[in-house]
């Protein structure tokens, strides 16, 4: 059972967790969003969807009652659920606010209510009460940016890595690096971009890594037993995933190919069209 998440929560006199009011299948009870600080002026981490007045009112309702304001922003990555509500945030705000992004490098990103301030790996943005240290965590998206609360070995993690279940991702290769990243850290909590808030984050962040290692196991073992040398996605995944119901074989395939595109990058596998095999077993064609 999903842990429930209340609109507003004050996790401590340094943050405080404004839920996006956007549940659904990818964001769970909605995007957390997060201000930071003990000041009269804080920092927010996303902004939640687009045309959602109900996370409007929660925001204007915790300034209120805090009696601050928001003088900086910090956009984890591109996706609308992150970053669609800033032009609706902006206009509830009544001073010049800097907005802080890394940028994307697949692509530009879409034009913003106002210039963004550009993030750098490594950047820190202080705000009384708290020091948020940027590390750019590529996988989930180019632009994936995890921000550690140097006051509390905390990490704010975005959709790197989430309260329940598993995150999606655009490259396997990066996310693996991230989330070694994020070991290297050695967190002691972790503050989600969505769901509850991890409390055992060094176990968590090994469960996922373990996890992907498995199934890239399982795709070699099934690549070096084959008698055919060539395989599709889908026939490996009618190889693994024999337990899994068949109209979420697609989506299980999808999943895969994220895997082969890791293997071909790393040498493991090479590919013909569609098709995969094991590099070794290539070699002796």
């Amino acid at each position: 059972m999903a842990t429930f998440i209340a609109k507003v929560t004050e996790i401590g006199p340094r943050i405080i967790r404004i839920l996006g009011c956007n549940p659904g299948p990818m964001t769970l009870q909605g995007t957390n969003t997060y201000l930071i600080g003990t000041g009269k002026k804080r920092v927010l981490l996303d902004v939640g969807e687009p045309h959602n007045a109900e996370y409007i009112s929660s925001l204007v309702s915790v300034l209120k009652h805090h009696n601050t304001t928001i003088n900086q922003i910090v956009i984890s990555h591109w996706h609308h659920d992150h970053i669609g509500g800033l032009k609706e945030v902006l206009s509830c705000l009544h001073e010049p606010v800097n907005v802080f992004k890394i940028p994307r490098l697949d692509k530009e990103d879409d034009p913003l209510p106002v210039c963004y301030n550009t993030l750098n790996h490594h950047d820190e943005i202080k705000t009384e009460g708290a020091t948020l240290r940027v590390h750019h965590t590529p996988g989930h998206t180019t632009d994936h940016a995890v921000l550690e609360l140097t006051e509390e070995q905390a990490i704010f993690s975005g959709d790197c890595v989430l309260g329940e279940g598993t995150a999606v991702f655009e490259d396997l290769h990066s996310y693996m690096a991230s989330l070694q990243v994020l070991v290297d850290l050695n967190p002691k909590i972790i503050y989600p971009g969505h769901g509850p808030i991890i409390e055992d984050p060094v176990t968590k962040l090994l469960f996922y890594i373990n996890h992907r290692n498995q199934r890239e196991e399982q795709i070699l073992e099934v690549l070096s037993t084959e008698t055919q040398k060539f395989l599709t996605a889908m026939e490996l995944v009618k190889a693994i995933y024999k337990e899994t119901p068949e109209h979420l074989h697609l989506a299980a395939a999808h999943n895969v190919g994220h895997h082969l595109s890791k293997l071909l990058k790393e040498g493991k596998v090479v590919s013909q069209g569609e098709k995969w095999c094991l590099a070794a077993k290539h070699e002796k064609l």
